[in-house]
């Protein structure tokens, strides 16, 4: 079964203003599906849609074509919602609570039971070693640290489906080893991960497939076969399928 299928999906963003209605692309027809137990990788540049496609998962967006499927519902769907750990990549989280006290309050309204909810709040935050600083409120976290609790919070309730937006942007190099670790680890328990990334060193250790966005359409999807033991592979094949929409031209060396 697939935990993610994007059927011929669409999203058009409309803006007015001052009587003119602008409209820009976020995705464009995309088909993909991703089977249980995957760990999958989006790779694209900025505005390629990578955040877009992760929203209408969520239900934080709606198609404007197309439908998305999660879990084998149709997205969004409430009681499927509950069965997804999400992290987005500015993590948003009252600063005024502890770490201790934000994951308590995103297990009870992950519907932990609450004779399991303080053990699992317990070693959620040593899993993502914030065991030290859980009764540290969240003002005085390091960036890396706020990544971590962001983490905690997307896993607490033990997700069959986890969806990552950028889970490694501006990480110190070992917190990024230790974020690689806890995905291998979701794979070894047989959970599906999607994560966008612009990291492609980050992409090829960790995922079975990728998937290449540019401009809102797939124009590039390959198997760990195909850069298994070989260098620069999805690099090259990254840098031949993308093409820039912001305007900024190459570097030359001439």
């Amino acid at each position: 079964m697939n935990a993610i299928s994007f059927q011929k999906v669409s999203k058009i963003y409309r803006r007015s203003h001052l009587g003119k209605t602008t409209e820009t692309v976020g995705l464009d027809g995309l088909e993909l599906d991703i089977p249980e137990g995957e760990v999958f990788g989006l790779l694209g540049l900025n505005g390629s849609g990578k955040t877009t496609a992760i929203k209408l998962l969520m239900g934080l967006h709606l198609p404007t074509k197309g439908e998305v499927e999660t879990l084998g519902r149709r997205a969004p769907d409430v009681e499927v919602l509950a069965r997804i750990g999400y992290a987005p990549e500015a993590a948003y989280l009252n600063k005024t609570l502890t770490g201790r006290e934000n994951l308590r309050l995103f297990a009870a309204l992950s519907r932990i039971p609450r004779g399991n909810l303080e053990k699992r709040v317990e070693e959620m935050l040593d899993r993502v070693g914030l065991a030290h600083a859980a009764d540290k409120r969240l003002s005085e976290y390091s960036k890396g640290m706020l990544q971590r609790a962001s983490l905690a919070q997307a896993l607490v309730h033990d997700p069959e489906l986890v969806i990552l937006d950028e889970p490694v942007t501006g990480l110190d190099p070992l917190a990024i080893k230790e974020v690689r670790t806890l995905i291998l680890w979701l794979k070894s328990k047989g959970r599906t991960v999607l994560f966008s990334s612009h990291d492609i060193s980050e992409v090829e250790r960790v995922c079975d497939r990728i998937g290449i966005l540019s401009g809102g359409r797939l124009v590039k999807l390959m198997s760990q076969n195909e850069w298994r033991g070989k260098s620069d592979v999805i690099e090259t094949a990254f840098a031949t399928a993308v093409k820039r929409t912001d305007g900024v031209g190459p570097i030359r060396m001439e």
